[in-house]
């Protein structure tokens, strides 16, 4: 009974607010609103009760009044897809570096995490989406492993989830990256889906067309971030999908899907990032980069807004945002300009994004999962490739994660293949780091560039062993040595010099640090990477890039060279 008078009391404050008779508790004064139903801008006061608007198209007064004159008022922005863990930084500090950027919501995927600490992870993650300022929603992990082709840390399946299902941060099921699990009906991936029926279920789906989409869809499925043209995104969107338009570090689409964003389709377009670090933030921008550069290439700004706040919302079942309209939630994003979005001010949930609003917030702490990077000491010899008469070599292009399956006539040396600079084909190894088998498996890689030395990344999707590529065996066994002793992070070495690393112990994924210690730390890796030749604008998160088999066309695992096409080790 006193819970059903508090929220009867609740709502008259709305409504007594919403009508004028009481000072609304926060009001926006003489801002421009701008309506993503029909593009329009209009001189009002906006209205604040606890976290919901309650009143615009009018004059009101308020305990609380900020004069927003030669001000813009839209919806907040919200990243449909994205994966905290690729920014290097905790759930804090990942709500501290993109809340100020107008992302007041993200709906994230845990699975990197969960990938090292299983259910562990998830629930750390689910722990700070309650004390975060913005509101960061979880999807599930649903494919942890990805494949059973690498060695992960855990594994979850569907009595893994379901004790998470009810909290109250859980939209659904993540991407269901194990598209061949779908359509081969494998009983565990089909369990997982049941148990989800009716609920969100997010889509991973790259090239998937045809019959083969259809039967994926079929499923219950209903977005997708995988597409890289028009003409894949246009064929989704045709069969119902929302389309995902992602612009992060490594995968960068939204010039080629620009132009499936228009009024007829801006209703089945949202926009995400993916995966997203600090340093780029920082030089570029977070969703509010994705929408200054859609308006840049012809979008409407009402198109492009609305993608990113109400098209959002409605495409993942948050239904309470995406309006600044009464009786919505109070996520608003202040902007000096509407064309550049450039972001002057955040309101979360009716609240004043501050320094002193985000220092309020009780912390979390990573208890357990600190200590997650078990591999032995690697040798020179550690890397060795039997000799073949042509050797299969995963061909990278920058700003892609799908890469090519190029061959190679590689120099032979004691019945081992050889790097050959000339071609640009240098070594590229997986090391298991969960201290469960020990394998190590080597290949060749084109694109880095790289004349000499090595760099090292314990974050390896999605399994997440730690992962090397080098132009000598030397420097590559000083990289990876070096990333187990720190307990997870990012190495560049030369011969047995480190010229430069960052420690990632939170689960070899996070740094503890705070996220401008992180940025800083990434220029310098950059630096040194540029330094050894490399050409790769983004080197770190595309090595990353390289272990996860579920990405076309030639991936690399622990357990040897895999080849996504037809769904098997070649090697």
């Amino acid at each position: 009974m006193e819970i059903r008078q508090q929220k009867i009391a609740g709502l008259k404050a709305l409504i007594d607010q919403g009508q004028g008779r009481e000072p609304a508790d926060l009001v926006l004064k003489n801002v421009e609103l701008f309506n993503v139903i029909d593009g329009s801008l209009t001189k009002t006061d906006i209205a604040i009760c606890g976290d919901k608007i309650v009143g615009t198209y009018d004059t009101y007064s308020g305990v609380t009044e900020i004069d927003c004159t030669g001000k813009i008022a839209v919806p907040g922005f919200i990243d449909t897809h994205l994966h905290v863990e690729s920014s290097l930084v905790t759930p804090f500090e990942f709500d501290r570096c993109v809340l100020p950027h107008g992302v007041t919501t993200a709906i994230c995927d845990p699975h990197e995490i969960a990938n090292v600490t299983g259910a562990a992870g998830i629930k750390y993650f689910l722990d700070s989406s309650l004390e975060t300022i913005m509101d960061l929603r979880v999807n599930l992990s649903s494919c942890v492993p990805a494949t059973q082709f690498e060695t992960a840390g855990a594994r979850l399946e569907i009595d893994d989830l379901l004790p998470f299902k009810d909290h109250p941060s859980v939209i659904g099921l993540a991407e269901f990256m194990n598209f061949p699990g779908v359509l081969a009906g494998d009983p565990d991936v089909l369990a997982k889906i049941a148990e989800f029926e009716g609920e969100h279920i997010d889509g991973h789906a790259p090239l998937l067309s045809g019959k083969a989409l259809n039967g994926y869809l079929a499923a219950g499925i209903r977005t997708d971030h995988e597409a890289t043209t028009k003409e894949e995104a246009l064929e989704k969107i045709s069969k119902g999908m929302t389309i995902l338009i992602r612009e992060g570090s490594v995968s960068k689409d939204l010039d080629a899907l620009a132009p499936v964003l228009t009024p007829e389709r801006a209703s089945f377009v949202a926009l995400c990032t993916d995966d997203r670090n600090p340093l780029d933030i920082a030089e570029e921008g977070h969703i509010d980069f994705l929408i200054k550069r859609l308006i840049a290439h012809g979008s409407a700004p009402r198109d492009v807004y609305r993608a990113a706040s109400w098209s959002a919302a409605n495409a993942f079942g948050l239904s309470d945002r995406g309006l600044l309209a009464p009786g919505w939630r109070a996520d608003i994003v202040l902007l000096n300009d509407l064309e550049s979005c450039d972001v002057d001010q955040v309101i979360s949930a009716g609240r004043v994004v501050s320094d002193e609003l985000f220092a309020s917030r009780k912390l979390v702490e990573p208890e357990g999962l600190l200590d997650t990077c078990h591999a032995e000491p690697v040798q020179v010899t550690s890397f060795r490739v039997p000799a073949q008469r042509e050797t299969s070599v995963i061909g990278v292009k920058p700003g892609l994660i799908i890469t090519e399956h190029l061959k190679m006539d590689l120099p032979v040396a004691d019945n081992y293949s050889q790097i050959d600079l000339a071609q640009d084909a240098i070594k590229v190894a997986v090391v298991e780091r969960h201290g469960k088998t020990g394998n190590i498996a080597t290949g060749f890689v084109n694109g880095f560039g790289m004349t000499s030395g090595a760099i090292a990344s314990s974050i390896g999707h999605d399994s997440h062993n730690i992962c090397v590529v080098g132009a000598d065996e030397e420097a590559m066994a000083t990289a990876v040595n070096r990333c187990v002793a720190l307990r997870g992070g990012f190495v560049v070495a030369d011969g047995n010099d480190v010229l430069a690393e960052m420690e990632l112990p939170l689960a070899g994924l996070m740094s503890l640090e705070r996220f401008e210690v992180v940025k800083e730390r990434l220029e310098v890796l950059r630096s040194a990477a540029k330094s050894l030749n490399c050409v790769l604008p983004e080197p770190f998160l595309q090595v990353a890039f390289l272990p996860l088999p579920v990405i076309p066309h030639l991936k690399i695992t622990d357990f040897g060279l895999f080849d996504v096409s037809s769904f098997q080790l070649i090697q």
